[in-house]
């Protein structure tokens, strides 16, 4: 049977199970390049240009206390991992929550893993640098998460979940940013996250992985 005719602009992406449309990477790697570059100048101005402050630290208490990079690493790894372990068992638990992985699984198609690792990295360090390391020491941990998790808002109505769950992780991440007094952990956390959901958001699969108890967890 053939497949209805390729929209102009829009190129398959195809999937070994069953061909099916889905973003092309390249487009989405060069959006997210721009998105996420411009993001990351916009709290670099803010709070290095504009407030005299580096970005990379909570305060300047911490910077004066510095990097832990061993204890950093390992909190970032284990915040990160403890994430995709919460998104994916609620994932299996809330029907909500496995509408929203079907939702970005059809938005995005099947995504090659190079593609995933870059666009996991541009988003954890990108947005940790603008909502904790720029917007939270301005407005607090909890306002700061909320605004993050504004800006995961979607009017779709699969996808409305996707704004608490966010913030509830902005929440996380940004007391690891107070408690480690730098962006390393959060960063490192954040990009683990998005990089292990999105693997398994994308990767090939028969359609029964969308169901209730098979649904995918959404990046933040």
């Amino acid at each position: 049977m053939e497949r209805d005719p390729q929209p102009p602009g829009v190129p398959w992406e195809s999937d070994p199970r069953g061909s099916t449309p889905g973003a092309d990477p390249r487009r989405l790697v060069r959006l997210a390049c721009t998105f996420y570059g411009a993001l990351f100048v916009a709290a670099l101005l803010w709070r290095t240009g504009f407030g005299g402050e580096p970005l990379l630290y909570h305060d300047p208490g911490a910077r004066a206390v510095g990097i832990q990079p061993l204890q950093d690493l390992a909190a970032g790894a284990a915040a990160g991992l403890g994430l995709v372990v919460l998104s994916r068992l609620w994932t299996h638990a809330s029907a909500r929550a496995a509408a929203l992985g079907a939702e970005l699984r059809a938005l995005l198609g099947v995504l090659p893993t190079p593609t995933v690792l870059l666009l996991a990295l541009l988003s954890g360090v990108a947005e940790e640098a603008f909502f904790r390391g720029a917007l939270q020491p301005v407005v607090g941990l909890i306002p700061a998460s909320l605004l993050f998790g504004l800006a995961h808002f979607v009017p779709r109505r699969g996808l409305v979940a996707w704004a608490p769950s966010a913030a509830l992780a902005g929440l996380l991440l940004g007391a690891l940013f107070q408690w480690t007094g730098n962006l390393l952990a959060p960063a490192l956390a954040h990009a683990l996250l998005n990089a292990l959901n999105l693997h398994w958001l994308t990767r090939p699969a028969p359609p029964a992985a969308l169901s209730r108890r098979g649904g995918r967890a959404p990046p933040f």
